[in-house]
């Protein structure tokens, strides 16, 4: 391939190396490893297996099931060619905005006292205002007195 290429196109050399489910999908978003290809289709067939020989499901699921999870890897694929599009479109003073405030903040939060965090203290519901004694306050007896 000659000029610009998107980064979600691979290159003939490249795409020779990736596994064949993969290729054979067409999937071009999504970039499952070699593993994860053996766990989708082997472990697919196998689980329609052993469901099969526990009576739980036909015979055909052995035949379905890979099928259906095949769709399931092709149609997240293409959800995800659809977000980096839909991504793509965002302005990028939209972005720093929004790379802005997932910031996270580090520091310190001065908090008053709380006369209800106390144990042993019971305040009326009703507010009091600033400064002035609370009106209500009950006293449980403690142990010591």
């Amino acid at each position: 391939m000659t000029g610009p290429r998107s980064w979600a196109t691979l290159a003939a050399d490249e795409d020779r190396y990736r596994p064949f489910y993969a290729r054979f999908l067409g999937l071009r978003f999504v970039n499952p490893g070699g593993v994860l290809c053996f766990v989708f289709f082997e472990g697919a067939v196998a689980l329609a297996a052993l469901l099969a020989l526990a009576e739980l499901v036909s015979w055909w699921a052995v035949l379905v099931l890979p099928v259906m999870v095949a769709v399931m890897v092709k149609i997240n694929d293409v959800v995800a060619a659809r977000v980096v599009r839909s991504a793509a479109l965002v302005p990028q003073q939209e972005r720093d905005r929004f790379r802005h405030q997932m910031e996270p903040v580090v520091g310190t939060a001065r908090v008053g006292w709380i006369r209800h965090s106390v144990p042993g203290v019971v305040v009326s519901s009703a507010p009091d205002s600033p400064g002035t004694a609370p009106s209500t306050v009950v006293r449980r007896p403690t142990e010591s007195g």
